[in-house]
């Protein structure tokens, strides 16, 4: 019951920010009454505040994790956009501006240069890492902005070194395309975490808005802070390092506070490992928080996911003995002499397969490289196998291959069980396989 006597007709909502009641007056008009009564105005600017800089539909229409990340994005745009300016003064005043002695022909030359350097970067880095990115998406953006500082650093410090400018700048501008290519395809695959309700354009479009009102806000520090540092290094330095800080800083709380429901191989090998240890399968909030930031970080094997044939059997014999005891969409194949693992996918393999395959030669580095007497799950099996690894290390025992297919036929459904139960995404992964596939007839072949 309200102030009018009788309940309202209807109720509206504008997702989780605004409801209104809809209430029958005497003369047979409507009247609209907000559940919560707000000063007008403040309504109005909050409201237009939020549809030009927020998707539509926030908070429901984004991760949950969207306003953490987006808050801390946009504390080391402002600080990227201040050392910025600082390194474009730089650049400036190397190339000759405000130099008479300096020629319009000699600037356009090295500027020509610095570009031409950059696309050359742009065009290497996104071919050989471009298949790379999506994977560990929190990574490389943490790189990308890490080595825009270092190309920042290496702008403000050129003029120093008139007899090598051209080159610096040329290096600079390499390393600035290889962060525009990293960050704005990590940025997509951020987006596409974000966006809930297959509005990924809206997100992207509002997070062009935010960057843009953030580095407008920066450029007008700029006009306050130029004039102070504009003939003295020591305080061009002083501020560089402490908005690089926050910069940096920033930015490792912005990729922390990213909760990604999909399975990378950093975040698997957790999982797995803690699934092993516990029997249990953490959700993503408790697995993303550990997932580490550095690339390369806690890699004790060389796995390649999707590998050609040719490269891992070179006879029939081998061939067959890879399939025996295997009903699996894969073949998985290894060389503890060089710490490899490489995994032959079926032409029918799916994304479980996938995630199956890679578990499998995760269970392989712990047993290669960890102590298996703390895991909970199958620790019998496993310690048995692991001496048996580490008994003849170089030998190509098949029994073992055998044994270990059908050990993670033991272990696997219940993991994926439990990954589906803890929120996990399986339908689709984050772990990078190669485009080879293999076709061969394996009678009662799962597909899990």
């Amino acid at each position: 019951m309200t102030e009018f006597g009788t309940p309202p007709l209807c109720t509206e909502s504008y997702g989780s920010r605004r409801a209104q009641h809809y209430h029958h007056l005497p003369d047979g008009n409507l009247r609209c009454v907000p559940v919560r009564p707000e000063h007008q105005a403040y309504r109005s600017l909050r409201d237009v505040f939020m549809s030009v800089f927020l998707p539509q539909g926030y908070p429901e229409s984004v991760s949950p994790d969207y306003l953490a990340y987006q808050t801390w994005d946009t504390v080391q745009a402002f600080a990227s956009s201040i050392t910025g300016t600082l390194a474009t003064q730089a650049v400036l005043k190397g190339v000759g501006v405000g130099d008479e002695t300096s020629t319009v022909t000699a600037a356009t030359v090295t500027w020509i240069l610095k570009d031409g350097t950059g696309m050359l970067g742009r065009i290497l880095f996104a071919w050989s890492k471009g298949s790379k990115l999506d994977c560990d998406a929190k990574q490389w953006r943490l790189f990308a902005d890490a080595l825009n500082d270092v190309a920042i650093l290496m702008e403000i410090m050129a003029p120093a070194f008139p007899a090598c400018f051209t080159l610096i700048v040329c290096i600079s501008g390499f390393f600035k395309c290889i962060v525009g290519v990293a960050g704005g395809a990590t940025r997509a695959a951020l987006t596409m975490h974000q966006a809930r309700r297959d509005n990924m354009a809206d997100v992207s479009a509002k997070d062009g808005s935010q960057e843009t009102l953030v580095n407008l806000a920066g450029l007008l520090c700029s006009l306050f802070l130029i004039p102070l540092v504009a003939d003295n290094l020591h305080l061009t330095y002083s501020f560089y390092g402490l908005f690089t800080l926050l910069h940096l800083y920033a930015n490792y709380r912005a990729v922390r506070a990213v909760c990604m429901e999909t399975l990378n191989r950093a975040r698997l090998r957790l999982v797995l490992h803690h699934f092993l240890r516990w029997g249990k399968v953490p959700g993503p909030a408790l697995a993303n928080p550990k997932e580490p930031l550095l690339l390369g970080f806690r890699q004790q094997l060389k796995l390649t996911l999707g590998a050609p044939l040719h490269t891992v059997v070179s006879s029939t014999a081998d061939f067959q003995k890879a399939l025996e005891g295997n009903s699996s969409n894969y073949l998985i194949f290894f060389e503890q002499a060089t710490g490899t693992v490489s995994v032959v996918l079926h032409q029918q393999a799916g994304s479980v397969d996938v995630i199956k395959a890679c578990s499998h030669a995760l269970v392989l580095e712990a047993l290669l490289y960890q102590d298996v007497a703390a895991f909970a799950v199958e620790r019998e099996p496993l310690l048995a196998l692991q001496r048996r690894l580490r008994k003849e290390p170089c030998a190509k025992d098949w029994s073992t291959v055998s044994e270990m297919h059908q050990l993670l036929d033991r272990i696997f459904p219940t993991f994926l069980i439990g990954l589906m139960t803890a929120g996990w995404i399986t339908d689709r992964n984050l772990l990078g396989p190669e485009e080879w596939r293999v076709d061969w007839a394996v009678n009662e072949k799962k597909s899990l």
